[in-house]
């Protein structure tokens, strides 16, 4: 059994590129769906709910990354995977979470930040990306 989740494992594929080393910060959230239409089904379930993956990642403006996903294709759909555990292939005791998100850009920061002496630090930016439904469980 794997156990409790930690906070180094982690893994982030968008569209089957790792985008691991690019975020420090990704989550996917649940939260009651705004809607003007609720169905029986929807209420009798307790609502229907908007799922989001949110993420901090660093501003790279090379072809391929997180950052030119949303410079140039803000508004299509992407295949994403969560793999908590970080394992390369899903198992029962460690599954991996497939799902469809909407690339759309950040409220907020995009481009540039606050000067910094540290030769290491990087400018970063908030993403949130809503999903098209909730998020797959894969074990296999």
């Amino acid at each position: 059994m794997a156990g409790p989740l930690g906070t180094r494992l982690l893994k982030l594929e968008i569209d089957g590129q790792t985008v691991t080393a690019q975020v420090s910060r990704s989550v996917i959230t649940s939260g009651e769906a705004d809607s003007d239409f609720v169905t029986f089904a929807d209420a009798a379930n307790g609502g229907a709910r908007q799922y989001n993956l949110e993420f901090t990642a660093v501003q790279d403006t090379t072809t391929g990354t997180i950052w030119d996903k949303i410079w140039t294709a803000a508004g299509t759909e992407v295949n994403g995977t969560l793999m908590p555990y970080g394992n390369v292939a899903p198992s029962p005791t460690e599954p991996h979470y497939d799902f469809v998100a909407v690339v759309t850009e950040p409220d907020g920061d995009l481009l540039g930040g606050e000067a910094n002496a540290s030769t290491t630090a990087r400018f970063t930016f908030e993403g949130v990306w809503p999903l098209t439904g909730k998020p797959t469980k894969v074990t296999a």
